[in-house]
């Protein structure tokens, strides 16, 4: 499977967070904002943002002398011992906290072995999760999450997924050609995130953003009712952003 990437703004976030990470752990006594800016090349603005985040998801502490050294999710994460039951509870933490902020229910998604996968999800009475009428291993044409997904790959990967899933109608706004697929697939900028407006169950709508590590195709989603359709694309953007702690914990 060949994969198109770009990266994307909460890629260079993960990717300059990991910087810092990186001066942190090498001053096991400390290092100061002033000292982060000059070995990361971060400038100031930049570096306090990263810092706010970084101490908000538990990756850095300050000391007495407001220096920052690691902090207890970075020792979690960068232990061998039980890091995959870490990883999850962190990913959790972090959907937890987005689905609050956002009033929307939110999930990760993976594209593994050809096929879609939803690996953890954050809802809430309030917020529910879609009720998923029809396997969404085989409604990529249909969800936010899957073309979000299949965006990430190349041309002849999408085209060997879409033989495997004929492209059932699930509702009147449902895409069923392959060659509108395709073309709208090429022609969406990756910053912009994917939508479904009732295309894969009547009253609801959802959008999603990729998170990408690696070499593994991932993407960060949310649904709404539609009664609050007016909120999605303020809630894409705020997804946006809050995709890069998901993606930094998947770095680590």
């Amino acid at each position: 499977m060949a994969l198109k990437h770009e990266p994307t703004a909460p890629y260079h976030s993960a990717q300059d967070a990991l910087r810092v990470l990186e001066t942190v752990t090498r001053h096991t006594d400390g290092v100061t904002d002033t000292e982060l800016g000059r070995h990361t090349g971060l400038d100031p603005e930049r570096l306090t943002a990263l810092l706010r985040m970084l101490r908000r998801e538990g990756y850095v502490e300050q000391i007495a002398d407001g220096a920052y050294v690691g902090g207890e999710a970075l020792g979690r994460l960068g232990s061998a011992h039980g890091h995959d039951q870490a990883l999850r509870d962190k990913l959790q933490e972090t959907l937890d906290r987005l689905r609050d902020s956002l009033g929307a229910a939110v999930y990760i998604s993976r594209y593994v072995d050809g096929e879609i996968t939803i690996t953890q999800y954050a809802d809430s009475p309030s917020a529910p999760a879609v009720n998923e009428w029809v396997d969404f291993r085989s409604c990529a044409h249909a969800t936010a999450l899957g073309k979000s997904l299949l965006g990430q790959l190349d041309h002849d990967s999408r085209r060997d997924h879409l033989s495997r899933h004929r492209m059932a109608r699930l509702t009147s706004r449902t895409i069923t050609s392959d060659r509108l697929l395709l073309s709208r697939l090429e022609t969406q900028p990756p910053t912009v995130p994917h939508l479904d407006l009732q295309e894969y169950a009547v009253g609801t709508v959802c959008a999603a953003v990729p998170i990408t590590a690696g070499a593994a195709v991932g993407c960060l989603a949310l649904s709404l009712p539609v009664e609050h359709a007016h909120r999605l694309r303020r809630a894409a953007d705020t997804l946006n952003r809050g995709a890069a702690p998901l993606l930094l914990s998947l770095a680590l």
